[in-house]
């Protein structure tokens, strides 16, 4: 493979290379089995039919692409290693040529860690731990539980309100109009407390594997305890990092600000598309393009970015990067639960979000 490394401005690196032919080809039986375990070929159960007949019903270019990324993937963490860079964030990947019998060409732009004058981490870390808020004991109160109990009592009412309005598949026109009509009267009525179902062990049986009422507000006031330690635990990081953020100087490359805001984007994206609207009806509703949410964004985005920068600089200097075994465990779980995740985009978040708890938990030990 032969690479030209360029330094571009605000901290970031042009990689332009060329993988011979003969290595780019090595990679076609990985890229087979890949497209393989997404296939449906008819007479074969999904991610079971040979490599040989993957290759005859999948075309030509979309083979070439999955080489082309896995090469790619495979490779761009050996430049970074031989050319001694360190980069950060996830790169952008552009193929610059591709085709059946010929080298692969590419072009890799990705953000290296700029100087960044960090401020005495552990100190602020070790004032932010020590502040009497959170230092409080935590309490869960009976009448906390009493007021989690109620409210899984009037689910169980409601749900059984429901059920007992269900089953009415024969019924005319004119039956179901005037049920719906029924329905939404009762509807409009608060079901009172003495309807909901008594709470005693044969209600705890319906929530799982709970034999006495005991067990289950046991359980309530345990998962209480969680909720509070996790929401102090919170309070504890956000309060480090923005004093640490606050007193750190530095450069921000800009692909790490537009990696930020991507991340953004994706999240908006996926929760509009979860609740079952169409992203571009979405922009139509609220009266604006994907350029005005990336330049609302963009403050949000850089300090984003900068927390980033601080992370990588702190693992740096700390040795709290997550292992290979660590990131090749993670990013296997996500690609089994999600057969069409990208495996470069899983690798870059999980190598993130390890690295992340680890300073973290090493801040919070200060």
């Amino acid at each position: 493979m032969k690479t030209t490394i360029k330094k571009l401005e605000k901290s970031e690196v042009e990689i332009i290379g060329v993988l011979e032919v003969a290595e780019f080809e090595k990679h076609e039986g990985k890229a087979l089995e890949r497209i393989g375990e997404r296939l449906e070929l008819q007479g074969f159960r999904k991610g079971k039919a040979p490599a040989n007949i993957v290759k005859e019903n999948v075309p030509e270019m979309e083979l070439l692409e999955e080489m082309a990324e896995i090469a790619l993937l495979e490779n761009y963490v050996k430049i970074l290693e031989e050319n001694k860079i360190d980069a950060i964030g996830r790169p952008q990947i552009a193929i610059t040529k591709i085709g059946k019998g010929s080298d692969l060409e590419f072009k890799i732009v990705t953000a290296v860690l700029p100087e960044v004058k960090l401020p005495d981490y552990k100190k602020i870390s070790k004032e932010q731990n020590s502040k009497e808020e959170f230092k409080k004991e935590i309490v869960v109160e009976e009448a906390e539980i009493e007021k989690t109990i109620l409210e899984l009592r009037k689910m169980r009412a409601e749900q059984k309100n429901t059920e007992s309005h269900a089953g009415h598949e024969n019924m005319t026109e004119e039956e179901h109009a005037k049920l719906h009509e029924n329905d939404l009267a009762e509807n409009k009525k608060e079901i009172s407390e003495k309807e909901y179902p008594e709470f005693n062990d044969e209600f705890a049986k319906t929530f799982g594997d709970f034999k006495t009422a005991e067990e289950l507000r046991e359980k309530i006031k345990s998962n209480m305890r969680i909720e509070k330690e996790t929401e102090i635990k919170d309070k504890v990081r956000l309060s480090i990092v923005e004093e640490i953020v606050k007193q750190t100087e530095g450069e921000i490359p800009e692909i790490l600000i537009e990696s930020e805001t991507d991340k953004i984007m994706y999240r908006l994206q996926a929760d509009i598309t979860n609740v079952g609207l169409k992203f571009e009806d979405y922009l139509k509703q609220i009266g604006k393009t994907e350029d005005d949410l990336r330049k609302e964004w963009r403050a949000d985005a850089e300090k984003r970015a900068k927390l980033q920068m601080i992370i990588h600089t702190i693992s740096e200097k700390e040795g709290l990067k997550p292992t290979e075994e660590e990131i090749e465990k993670d990013v296997t779980q996500i690609t089994t639960m999600y057969k069409d995740a990208d495996p470069a985009r899983a690798r870059a978040y999980v190598e993130q979000m390890l690295e992340n708890e680890k300073v973290f938990k090493f801040l919070e030990k200060q």
